[in-house]
């Protein structure tokens, strides 16, 4: 008998609307202090001003000091395509092009686990 996983993964998604962002990010060396500074300032700008912002991490890659990788949660996608219009994230975009090695890497999905009601705004 042949497995049906899609149909056990419908039955079993506990999750939601949360919508999640994850990109990695490739640094120029020389630059990595002036876009950390400007990457934390989205951040702050997203989880301050953002209701539909629920989490905005920045995480260093392991093995390369130029290598981040974000991982933001989001209300729903809509919550995201407002997150994309707001002052500070056009000022990240503008003021980070030039601070880049590579195009940014960017995947986007909603949560099947943990349900939408577990999630709170990161403070």
């Amino acid at each position: 008998m042949r497995y049906a996983f899609s149909q056990h993964l419908a039955g079993a998604k506990q999750g939601g609307l949360m919508f999640a962002v994850m990109v990695t990010v490739h640094i120029k060396p020389e630059k990595r202090d002036e876009f950390i500074k400007e990457m934390i300032l989205d951040g702050e700008g997203s989880i301050a001003n953002e209701e539909g912002c629920l989490l905005f991490n920045i995480i260093e890659d392991k093995e390369d000091p130029n290598c981040l990788h974000l991982y933001e949660v989001y209300t729903s996608e809509k919550a995201f395509e407002i997150h994309e219009g707001m002052p500070h994230f056009k000022r990240w975009v503008e003021t980070t092009a030039d601070l880049l090695a590579k195009p940014l890497e960017v995947a986007t999905g909603t949560h099947l686990f943990p349900a939408d009601s577990i999630w709170k705004k990161q403070e």
